[in-house]
């Protein structure tokens, strides 16, 4: 059956038709004015995006790249670091800390569960040898955006510096790392910034920046004070994905034209839409609570074959959503609606999800959950943004 396909994956996701035509443009070369010209005005768009007065670093790498360097740059081996552990991404923290061989204390958390600021707080008091934590913004295999602010108004006042994956989040939830207190702040193309997989994003606060050139990197590619210093010439280090920070500069244009306080608002509406839709059809949300803004996370039913729902819903009706991750294999659904997606897409994907749930022997008498759930977007998008987002989270 033709349908048109419908990216409802939390990534890689859609691309903008503006978006591909700038990466469709001809080769330049990342060494001449033309190339310095971009890179100067995507420099000023990211250091907004970020909320952040420091440079943003631009790497050829996915976002585990930027994770990698981070860890690398920032602590020498065994360091010790706490590693908040919530799902598969928090494990991800852990694996490239080991790597590095820094000594890593774990703070498990269940799956669909955030980190409460006072465990992590009473963590690092217990043991002062720490001296990072490492956390996911939004750990992207449950669904859960952990309460960054506040977990930050402890690392601040301490010597620990706090390392946030914002992968799964900036250009999709507020978290601007200067008025925080972030020390590092990463993400990767594929998600809110509306661009194919291939470019790592990372930008350290002054204490990271110190600390950073205190150590031996330990890697010959991710050396950051010596990237940052080809940023400040309009330069990266090595050979840049061009093609890919030419479509940067066209997706943050699209967003400076928006505004990041609209940005944020649609983002919100359509995880309201989502998480309304999924409630009024019966299921049961994964995380319930301190949700993600770009990902609904669905726990099937029991007897229901998750397997069996993605493949039901993309091959009739175009839609790709993405199933659980390790044990939540089989057992999750997850919607992606990040970046260039609109109402219409999120309501085909709970269609989808619908029958596609009947299709694989789970239960639905539902009738009017998309009526419900745009009445739940309409609502958030009509509302105050400041009701939803405070003006401490936007820059001007």
């Amino acid at each position: 059956m033709l349908n048109k396909l419908r990216l409802l994956t939390p990534g890689p996701t859609p691309l903008p038709e503006r978006v591909r035509l700038a990466l469709a443009r001809d080769m330049i070369h990342h060494r001449k004015a033309d190339f310095h010209t971009i890179m100067s005005r995507v420099q000023t768009r990211l250091r907004h995006l970020f909320g952040t007065k420091e440079v943003v670093l631009p790497l050829a790498a996915s976002g585990t790249g930027a994770m990698t360097a981070a860890v690398y740059s920032l602590f020498a081996p065994e360091e010790k670091v706490l590693v908040v552990n919530a799902g598969k991404f928090g494990e991800r923290w852990r694996d490239i800390a080991k790597a590095r061989g820094l000594a890593v204390s774990e703070l498990i958390l269940p799956w669909g569960t955030a980190c409460p600021p006072e465990k992590l707080e009473e963590a690092l008091n217990k043991d002062p040898d720490i001296r990072g934590v490492l956390v996911q913004v939004s750990e992207t295999s449950t669904g859960v955006l952990h309460p960054i602010q506040k977990i930050a108004a402890v690392t601040r006042n301490k010597d620990v510096l706090l390392v946030a994956d914002g992968i799964s989040a900036v250009g999709i939830s507020p978290c601007p790392m200067d008025d925080w207190g972030i020390d590092c702040l990463l993400t990767g193309s594929q998600k809110g910034l509306m661009l194919p997989p291939g470019l790592a994003l990372l930008a350290l606060s002054e204490r990271a920046w110190v600390r950073a050139k205190m150590h031996d990197p330990g890697c010959y590619y991710f050396n950051l004070p010596r990237e940052r210093k080809k940023v400040e010439e309009n330069e990266t280090n090595f050979t840049t994905p061009v093609n890919l920070i030419v479509g940067l500069d066209e997706s943050l244009a699209m967003m400076e034209e928006e505004g990041l306080e609209n940005v944020y608002k649609k983002q919100w509406a359509l995880t309201m839409l989502a998480r309304t839709g999924v409630k009024t059809l019966g299921l049961t949300l994964f995380a319930p609570e301190n949700y993600t803004w770009g990902l609904t996370s669905v726990q099937l039913p029991e007897g229901v074959d998750g397997k069996l729902v993605l493949k039901y819903a993309k091959e009739q009706y175009g839609v790709s959503m993405a199933g659980g991750q390790d044990k939540l294999k089989g057992r999750l659904v997850r919607i992606g609606h990040m970046g260039w997606v609109d109402w219409s897409d999120i309501l085909a994907g709970l269609y989808a999800l619908d029958q596609s749930l009947i299709h694989a022997n789970g239960f639905s008498l539902a009738r009017d959950y998309l009526e419900r759930a745009m009445a739940a977007y309409n609502e958030a998008m009509q509302g105050n943004p400041g009701d939803v987002i405070p003006q401490v989270f936007i820059r001007s």
